[in-house]
């Protein structure tokens, strides 16, 4: 769910050239392109950018939840999996030949509206792409049985109950079904009821393909390596000879905004109190919807924001707050949210809400107050310019709303037209009334039952009024398909060549004090990215308060000797400019994303937070309260729970990793951090002699060099020397061991195995990471197909790895349905011991992670953010600044024994540490059969109960 502005912000793609990326303003920004119909009536939008080898691929058919009849809510989600089932000439997974062709970016989705698939892929594998997605558009319904519905079925029952099990998670469908009436199409959540998913057909299957999935209902864009003339001869070859499909009438436009303000509350297993208002706004082709937007921006949308700096700063009454747009075609959502402190009235909370809200609809939004937020969006737009799956997705989406792939150019129009007046009769308009408030409180301790399954209230009541559905107009000539020349009894096209990586060659320099500096030169956009990269991280933590390292890095932009908090964030805001701090295992950053033509004040704004923090008494407490209120949550949402919980398991008492692996410590060290706990770790860790600078973006090495010397060439170390983390060496346990944490009611239980694995600096770090991709790190791994697409116990499932210096964490998990959680552990152990033992990975599961691997390098490093990753990685792992260039030989040099044996390395069955969140009064006595090892029952704290 996306706001108009904030969905172009966070996806907008360009295709830029020096002049439309330099240029001020909105007008400048531009996505070229090229669009025509085939005679069977699909659209097809085409835009160039040649910057990578790649090509997005996104397939949009106008079809989504708003259209499924009354008792089929659901369906036109369960109909997305089914599309990943195979089709008649491809009776596999549709996920297997996109890994082995290196596919990025590659998912479906659906949503109120609309039903979309997409993937980048290397330009060489465009036909293979486009074989495919034609072969489950025109030749489905043979590879589509009940055992296929059955499987699918079951995957999104559970991911609709992996949903449900997270705090706050039954919020969207008790809003949707009472800011719109009862016979609106949005009156119902997309994921749909049980009952109706419980009801599906092989005959509703047909049904829906054939009324919906026809040529003519569908747009597809092209974005990347590409040329309009390619792109027409190869639609044509390939989705010419799918018919058109009958006419599909569409939901008009319906806001059905309520008079009168209504109330209603609901238990959850929360940390705390939650209030959420909403009102019905227009839809996004609607002049208004973009008034709105900055409205919400102003209202709520960060730190500066009216009701944050009042409720937040001023009252302390809240923890978080916040107001945005959601999005839709035939009518939006603006929705308040606000997690009220504990111990906090709620009534006090809302009171000053309205408050707020009355000097908003009063006086409207201040002539500064607009203009940094639109300066923030067009700073948003350029950051976006590089990705071309997220071009392709703005395209697409204004074809098929709007008829217009241009139409986010109108939206930008209305941005820059905005006036507080204007922006102020919106708000009187749509949002002075008719508010639906929903307060989420926490269940009592001692409430074990389980949440229904569906809405315990049905919501606001059917209106009058609702507008008939039409039918699009008489197209100029009729449909025709063309003849095909395709022998689509050979298969999936081969892909038999594939285009180089291109990366930037590092360069390198050094400040006068004696500063690293890394640069990777990228000019597609105007934008350039620093980040300073300091050897701290939650290890840095041992032998002080937990959560000293993140907490600390969190307040560096809350207060400077001159700047307060919301003085920076404004500055920030005025430059286009994004600051931030955090922290991860092993190493600290503060990092600038800044405008080039903004970058040397921004550099300058930048230097102030890093350098200069206040940690004023005030600022801490407010953190320190937003703080423990993250930490409670987290002891409420299932992987939060097991994450903090393994680690301390596995490393032992003592050890630099033995933490939360969140970074957030836990309460008793928040509580007791002061100012001189702060200033003692920048002191130690944040110091120009524990740090390198990492620069990529529209910059050169010289240019770099001498704006960051004036802001940090004169920066001096402490006397003192950098502490030395001691990441000691831990020994596997010598036998499996079971805690399990007790969660009542859960409709699905979180199972996390582990054990400790070589570092990331391991010599045979790849052949690990092969290992991994192969056994449960991507979609066709082990895991994944036997407990999603075999048994449909749970919604995914897998193996990662956490980065880290010393030896990290190997992890298995599996979010499964509760009455499954005993047998989901026996596959899951089976599984590793027969990887280990007498199912060893074949030479086809390796191969097909190291192409796939090789392959998809051109579309991984598309992005300034992502090159900026790449060279962190080599900072911290000790790899030469030709890494990613010689990637490719690496990978492919890898042999399958070497494989073998790094699974043997890391997959300990006997040795895994295992946690499992769950119902402990439906769970445990089965659990306990398995006679996996000593079990005890842990709390959220890691401390024994039983």
């Amino acid at each position: 769910m996306r706001k108009p502005l904030a969905f172009l912000a966070a996806t907008v793609a360009f295709a830029c050239g020096g002049v439309a990326a330099h240029a001020a303003g909105s007008d400048a920004i531009d996505i070229p392109f090229t669009r025509f119909t085939l005679p069977n009536g699909l659209t097809v939008v085409v835009s160039e950018d040649h910057k990578a080898p790649v090509v997005a691929v996104s397939v949009w058919y106008h079809v989504g939840s708003a259209d499924e009849p009354a008792g089929k809510t659901g369906f036109a989600h369960l109909f997305e999996h089914l599309m990943f089932q195979g089709s008649e000439n491809h009776k596999d997974e549709f996920f297997r030949p996109f890994e082995l062709a290196g596919a990025t970016d590659q998912n479906g989705t659906t949503w109120f509206d609309r039903t979309n698939y997409y993937e980048t892929v290397p330009t060489t594998a465009l036909d293979m792409t486009l074989w495919m997605e034609s072969d489950r558009m025109g030749h489905l319904l043979g590879a589509i049985g009940q055992a296929e519905l059955d499987e699918q079925r079951g995957v999104v029952q559970n991911e609709k109950r992996q949903g449900e099990n997270q705090p706050y998670g039954r919020v969207d469908e008790r809003v949707a079904a009472n800011a719109f009436p009862a016979n609106h199409p949005y009156h119902h959540d997309t994921i749909g009821s049980m009952k109706d998913l419980d009801a599906a057909s092989l005959a509703d299957v047909r049904q829906w393909f054939q009324a919906w999935y026809g040529a003519a209902n569908v747009t597809v864009a092209l974005v990347g390596d590409i040329t309009p003339e390619v792109a027409k001869e190869k639609m044509l070859k390939y989705f010419g000879d799918i018919p058109a499909g009958p006419p599909v009438p569409r939901q008009q436009p319906w806001v059905a905004p309520r008079t009168e303000s209504t109330r209603d509350t609901m238990t959850d297993r929360v940390a705390q109190t939650r209030i959420v208002r909403e009102w019905n706004v227009p839809g996004l082709a609607d002049a208004d919807a973009v008034l709105l937007d900055l409205a919400a921006d102003v209202l709520g949308g960060g730190k500066t924001s009216r009701l944050y700096e009042r409720l937040v700063y001023k009252d302390k009454l809240v923890d978080d707050v916040s107001v945005s747009v959601q999005a839709f075609a035939l009518a939006s959502m603006l929705q308040l949210s606000a997690d009220v402190k504990n111990g906090v009235d709620p009534a006090k909370v809302e009171a000053a809400i309205a408050d707020e809200w009355k000097k908003f609809l009063e006086h409207g939004p201040t002539a500064d107050e607009l203009e940094r937020v639109r300066t923030d969006n067009r700073a948003h737009f350029i950051r976006a310019l590089e990705k071309v799956n997220s071009k392709a997705s703005v395209l697409a989406e204004g074809q098929v709303y709007r008829d217009d792939p241009a139409a986010y150019k109108q939206d930008l129009a209305r941005m820059d037209a905005a006036t507080p007046a204007s922006v102020l009769a919106a708000a009187k308009k749509w949002i002075a009334r008719g508010d639906y408030t929903l307060t989420i409180t926490p269940a009592a301790k001692d409430d074990t039952s389980e949440p229904a399954d569906e809405m315990e209230k049905p919501g606001r009541p059917a209106l009058a009024g609702r507008p008939e559905a039409k039918l699009p107009a008489e197209p100029a000539h009729a449909y025709t398909t063309t003849p095909s020349s395709i022998d689509r009894s050979k298969g999936v096209p081969a892909v038999a060549t594939f285009p180089d990586l291109g990366f930037p060659k590092l360069e390198r320099g050094k400040l006068r004090n004696g500063i690293d500096v890394v640069l990777a030169q990228r000019h597609a956009i105007p934008v350039v990215q620093v980040q300073m990269l300091f050897d701290a991280g939650y290890a840095s933590d041992q032998g002080r308060k937990l959560g000293t390292s993140a907490f600390t890095m969190a307040m560096l932009d809350e207060g400077t000797a001159e700047l307060d908090s919301l003085e920076i964030a404004r500055r920030a805001e005025r430059l286009g400019a994004i600051i931030g701090a955090g922290s991860g295992l092993d190493s600290s950053n503060a990092s600038l994303n800044a405008l080039a033509s903004q970058l040397e004040p921004s550099l300058k704004l930048f230097a102030d937070v890093v350098r200069n923090a206040a940690f004023r008494d005030a600022d801490i407490a407010r953190i320190r309260g937003q703080w423990l209120a993250r930490i409670a949550q987290e002891k409420t949402q299932p992987t939060s729970l097991a994450l903090r919980s393994l680690p301390p398991l596995i490393y032992g008492a003592g050890h630099a990793y033995a933490i939360p692996f969140t970074g957030s410590g836990t309460e008793a060290s928040i509580s007791s951090l002061d100012a001189a706990d702060l200033r003692a770790w920048v002191r130690d860790f944040i110091r120009p002699d524990n740090v390198t600078i990492l620069v990529a973006g529209d910059t050169t090495l010289d240019a770099v060099i001498a704006k960051l010397d004036a802001v940090f060439g004169d920066w001096k170390a402490a006397d003192t020397p950098v502490p030395k983390k001691n990441i000691a060496h831990v020994d596997a346990p010598k036998q499996p061991r079971l805690f399990l944490l007790d969660k009542p009611g859960a409709s699905q239980s979180l199972i996390l195995a582990g054990v400790v694995a070589p570092s990331t600096k391991a010599k045979n770090n790849l052949e690990i990471r092969t290992m991994n991709g192969a056994f449960g790190g991507s979609f066709t791994s082990r895991l994944n197909m036997n407990l999603r697409e075999a048994k449909h116990w749970a919604y995914g499932a897998g193996s990662l790895l956490s980065n880290a210096i010393g030896q990290r964490p190997f992890l298995m998990y599996a979010p499964v349905q509760t009455d499954k959680t005993a047998e989901s552990v026996a596959e899951i152990l089976r599984e590793a011991k027969e990887l280990v033992g007498t199912r060893p990975l074949t030479h086809e599961e390796i191969d097909k992670i190291k192409v796939g691997d090789v392959r998809s390098l051109p579309g991984e490093y598309q992005t300034t953010g992502s090159v900026l990753a790449a060279i962190t990685s080599m900072k911290l792992y000790d790899r030469p600044d030709d890494y990613v260039q010689t990637l490719k030989a690496r990978i492919e040099a890898q042999t399958d024994e070497a494989v073998q044996a790094a699974a043997r390395e890391v997959v300990r069955p006997d040795a895994l540490t295992w946690v499992v969140v769950g119902d402990l009064a439906r769970i445990e006595a089965s659990l306990r059969k398995l006679e996996l090892g000593a079990v005890e029952v842990i709390d959220a704290d890691g401390r024994k109960v039983r």
